[in-house]
């Protein structure tokens, strides 16, 4: 599906992105840790960017669980889709087309 139910492994405010496992999607509402959240897997959604990089459209989008921020720096993130359109250096947000793919 496009949603699923998961366990809010962190306090999550709706339209923050969450890992679990190997799943990550972005919290349809808010939610405490141990919570159950409705977590949306696919679309094209705004989501928190790490400052200091520029996004290329069609760039890699990786999660950075530890700062809970998107990124094009692969090494230990997750995998999570594409930039859809390119994001200044500066910019905190950043538009992404999630892969909805369950990447190891």
């Amino acid at each position: 599906g496009k949603t699923i139910t998961l366990v809010a492994p962190y306090n999550v405010t709706s339209g923050q992105g969450l890992l679990v496992g190997s799943i990550f999607g972005v919290a349809c509402a808010d939610a405490l840790s141990g919570a159950d959240v409705e977590t949306l897997l696919e679309g094209v959604l705004t989501l928190a960017k790490a400052t200091g990089a520029a996004w290329t459209q069609g760039a890699l989008i990786y999660w950075d669980n530890t700062a809970k921020n998107c990124t094009t720096t692969a090494s230990t993130n997750k995998l999570i889709g594409t930039a859809v359109v390119a994001a200044a250096s500066g910019d905190t947000v950043g538009n992404v087309r999630l892969s909805a793919a369950f990447t190891l």
